[in-house]
This record gives C-alpha cells, structure tokens and sequence, in this order.
C-alpha cells in the first residue's frame, strides 16, 4: 500500500523539527558539525589507544570501548536525521525506525554500565595506586567491558518488544527526530502502564544503581585526594577524575530527566531538546573533555608523528 507522498503505509513519519521548516537548514549545518565533530575525536582516540603501546592502559581500554560505543550511537541517528532535515519526506521505514530504537536502547544502556566501570578504574587508580596494576588485569577490564554490552544488550531485548507491541492505531507520526522510547511510547492509543512499569525498574538497574555506584567512588576518592601532598600528584588526579565526572554528569543529567519522569509531564520541544544534546552533543564532547587537558594523549601524538617522520 502506497500513501500520496510515495511512502508505504507502514512507514513511520519522523516529525523532528517539522513545526519550526525555518530552522531546519541551520539545524542540520549544526548536527553536521558535532557529527563530524565525533567522528574526529573518536576515532583518534580508538587509533591512539590500538597504537601507542604507553596508552595500553585500562583507562584507554575503556575510554576506546565509550569511543566506539559513540561512533555506533550517532551514525544510528544522523544520517537518517540529516536526510529528513534536508528533504521533503520526513519517513523511515518501519525496519528502520526498530533499528534506530532497539540501538539507542542498547547502546544508552551499555554506556551508562560502562562509565560505572570507569569510575571503579579511577578508583582503583588512585585509592589503590600500588595495587592497580594487579586489580586491573586485562582480563578482568575485558569482563566488565563485555558484561557492560551484555547488559546493554539485555535491556533492548525486554524493552523493545514490549513496546512495538503496544497498540496505535494506526499512528504514524512519530514526535521526534528518531525512533526514541519515550516518542514511540506517546504513540499509544492506550496507557501503557506497563511499559512505564517495566522502564522505571530498567532505569533504576541501569541509570540509578550506576550512578550510586559512581558517587559512591567518586565520595571515596575525594577522601583519598584530600590527604594527597603532592601537588602535581593532586592535579594529575583532579584532570583525569575531573574529566570522567564532567561526561557523567552530562550524559545520566539528561538522561535521568527523560527516563525517570513520567512520559507525559515532558513536553515536546523540551523532550526534543534533551534528547539532541544527549545523542548528538554528548557524543562529540567526550572526546574533547578527556584529551584536550591530557597530556598522554598529546604525547601520544607527538610520538606517532615523529615516528611516521622518521
């Protein structure tokens, strides 16, 4: 079945930034440019961590996981947002928008284990300084990474399919730029009480626990910086620390504000909102917050250029 605009009735119509046609071309100049802006930054950091042995390190190990984990997140959603921002249809198709969601799902839930897992790193790192390099073993780092992406995994395969199943109606529209839970979820011709259910546990799993965990971490580090004399040794940890507690914030912040409230009291543009800045700015911001203040990663690439000269 055709619909007049050439798309298939199964076809979901990806509102986006429909309501303001006026600020779409500079919208999509801006996406663009945090896109390329990510695409940067996280791939140098992948190729740094695989090619500077000095960078072989558990941090750099998980900071290259997050890396990729970023690149997956935004070219799920930015290529198919970009081509809606430019032309005249506004649609995905229906394989599509499932794609787009059980990704966003998985990918948002892994992260949000995995800089959990960085924050324990740091806090080995500096409350057990001689002990890290035995508490840290390469074995036990790929474990958590893998058990990060499993738990990611895990919540895309329960969330997902109860929430396609939902009826609606024959509702096409999706209220967003992508194929988002909470948009999908507004779709409903019925209260899906229990989807609400089962997110709010999901989110107290995997927003919550996380974050507890993290301060928890970050409250007993602080202690430990507190009886640190050594200046360059307190900066050193204040730069790293400071860098992974800068991404948390951003990311569970806008995070928490749109999983954990009710799906109604978001209104749409506030909605829309939070969610560009945590898919698009985020990602691209990550690698700016953990490098530019780095200076293994500068060093980093002094050595690689100076060994590619000689």
């Amino acid at each position: 079945m055709e619909t007049n605009n050439g798309s298939s009735g199964t076809d979901f119509i990806l509102l986006g930034f429909s309501t303001h046609p006026q600020l779409e071309r500079v919208i999509s100049a801006v996406v663009f440019l945090f896109y390329l802006v990510t695409l940067l930054g996280n791939t140098t950091i992948i190729v740094l961590s695989y090619l500077d042995a000095q960078l072989h390190t558990p941090m750099y190990f998980f900071l290259s996981n997050l890396s990729f984990l970023d690149l997956c997140y935004t070219t799920s959603i930015v290529p198919q947002m970009l081509v809606n921002l430019w032309g005249p249809q506004k649609t995905i198709t229906f394989g599509g928008c499932v794609l787009q969601f059980f990704i966003a799902l998985d990918l948002g839930a892994t992260e949000c284990l995995l800089l959990a897992v960085m924050a324990y790193d740091r806090y080995a790192a500096v409350c057990q300084p001689l002990h890290y390099t035995v508490i840290m073993h390469p074995e036990l780092c790929q474990k958590m990474v893998l058990s990060a992406w499993l738990g990611g995994l895990g919540s895309a395969l329960i969330v997902c399919p109860l929430t396609l199943k939902v009826p609606r109606c024959g509702r096409r529209k999706v209220d967003n730029f992508f194929c988002e839970m909470p948009a999908l979820v507004k779709m409903a011709c019925v209260y899906p009480r229990v989807i609400e259910i089962v997110v709010f546990a999901l989110g107290v799993i995997f927003l919550l626990t996380p974050l507890s965990l993290i301060l928890i971490s970050y409250g007993i580090i602080a202690q430990a910086v507190m009886r640190i004399k050594s200046a360059a040794r307190w900066k050193k940890v204040l730069n790293t620390c400071g860098s992974h507690l800068t991404v948390v914030t951003l990311f569970y912040g806008t995070l928490i504000y749109m999983y954990m409230k009710p799906q109604k009291t978001t209104s749409q543009d506030e909605g829309k909102f939070f969610t560009f800045f945590y898919t698009i700015v985020t990602p691209s911001l990550n690698p700016l917050i953990y490098t530019l203040r780095n200076k293994d990663v500068k060093n980093a690439v002094k050595r690689i250029l100076w060994t590619k000269r000689l």
